[in-house]
């Protein structure tokens, strides 16, 4: 995108600058010669006027001071002959040519290398002009290039992570009233889906835990059925119960295949490498406040996620942690163990005052906060690391201690998916 600004900018000043320059050029060249015969016939008119009222053979010395130190005086006369007074012009000279009387005439010639040479000044400088134009535009285009392409970028990887599932805004506008207008359209793409997927969760959850209380009960009434005396009842409830049975696998691959479609991105990823990115990018407002901000991670943890839905959602945790907490936040990340089996836990904690109690049982519910926020920053953490099959919870109120609880890629997982070729983690 930068180049093809500059370039075309490039172009256009080029082109103007030939189209224009040339002509001037031209132009320059030929007000040069110009100048030079309109001083030579003012110089020979002021000869031809000193001659006119004179008889005999002219007295060259008396226009002696109207001809150029370089320059050579012809009088032709039938009557007074030739007089010439200067030295030889030389090859290739500039002549002027006025009559005196009936048939004679007065000629003044300069050396033509003169002209020439102002000739050649005149067009370098026009040369030197259209240079300084085609300077002048490739830095206004290398600016304006600049100054379109970084928002332009911005905008992009937006989008791209907009559709990794990072649905926070951003709050940053470049001051191009057309890209802020896409910015600002994003972000209420990004909290139009960030609800929608809310809702979908809460949906398919409400749905699935309905359905299970219902099947079961409906298991029980046609398990006590089949105990029934009455061979021919006892038959069709234990068939009834085994298509309720089906049903319930039914139920259960149905929930799995959804919640695989939401981790379709997943992919192994390196946390070492994650989270040290993620240090980086908060380090600059952390320091900010005077804070600091510390990573412990265990090497070679790896966990199935979506890089950049993990990233946001640790993104959330750490900007709650400066916003509503104190002290130094601390990054860690280690194996589940007992607690999440087949899980890694990555643990996000302040030193602050913590949660307060009234608040810790909402904390993940959309619209409630403990401070002037939207309250929409955690239910969308929690939703971005549910999304790939992992949890989010308040691990513990004091000092505040989020957990993100993730999985474990098994060995197919590692085997199969390829890893980013640059070793950037998305």
């Amino acid at each position: 995108m930068r180049r093809r600004i500059l370039q075309s900018t490039l172009l256009v000043v080029v082109i103007t600058g030939l189209v224009l320059g040339v002509p001037l050029g031209l132009a320059a060249w030929r007000l040069v010669e110009d100048f030079t015969r309109a001083d030579l016939l003012a110089r020979l008119e002021q000869v031809v006027a000193t001659f006119a009222g004179q008889q005999g053979r002219p007295d060259l010395r008396d226009v002696a001071l109207a001809v150029p130190p370089d320059g050579q005086l012809v009088v032709q006369s039938p009557v007074r002959g030739r007089s010439t007074l200067g030295p030889d012009p030389g090859p290739d000279p500039v002549v002027e040519t006025l009559p005196i009387g009936q048939r004679g005439q007065a000629s003044l010639a300069v050396p033509g290398g003169q002209m020439h040479q102002m000739q050649l000044q005149a067009t370098a400088l026009v040369a030197l002009l259209v240079v300084l134009s085609v300077g002048v535009g490739a830095t206004v285009a290398t600016v304006t290039a600049r100054r379109l392409a970084g928002p332009l970028r911005d905008v992009a990887n937006r989008a791209a992570r907009l559709g990794a599932g990072d649905f926070r805004p951003e709050p940053r506008r470049h001051g191009v009233s057309e890209l802020d207008r896409v910015a600002d359209v994003l972000d209420a793409s990004a909290e139009a889906l960030a609800q929608l997927v809310q809702r979908e969760r809460d949906l398919v959850g409400d749905v699935s835990h309905q359905l299970r209380s219902r099947l079961t009960a409906l298991q029980l009434r046609l398990d006590e059925l089949a105990t029934n005396p009455d061979a021919a009842t006892a038959t069709e409830a234990e068939a009834a119960l085994e298509q309720a049975e089906r049903l319930g696998g039914v139920l259960d691959e149905l929930l799995r295949a959804a919640e695989v479609a939401r981790a379709a991105t997943a992919e192994p990823v390196d946390l070492t490498a994650l989270l040290a990115e993620v240090g980086r990018d908060w380090q600059p407002p952390v320091e900010a406040q005077r804070r600091a901000l510390r990573l412990r991670v265990a090497d070679g943890l790896l966990a199935r996620v979506t890089p950049g839905r993990v990233r946001e959602a640790i993104g959330v945790l750490v900007d709650n942690a400066l916003r509503h907490g104190g002290g130094t936040i601390t990054l860690t990340a280690r194996p589940g163990g007992s607690t999440g089996d087949g899980m890694v836990v990555v643990e996000v904690t302040d030193t602050g005052a913590g949660v307060p109690e009234a608040l810790a049982p909402h904390l993940f519910d959309r619209g409630v906060s403990g401070a002037a926020s939207t309250g929409v920053g955690l239910a969308l953490a929690r939703a971005l690391v549910e999304a790939d099959g992992g949890r989010l919870e308040l691990s513990s109120a004091r000092p505040a201690t989020f957990a993100l609880y993730l999985r474990v890629p098994r060995p197919d997982d590692v085997v199969g998916s390829p890893r980013p070729a640059s070793g950037t983690v998305r």
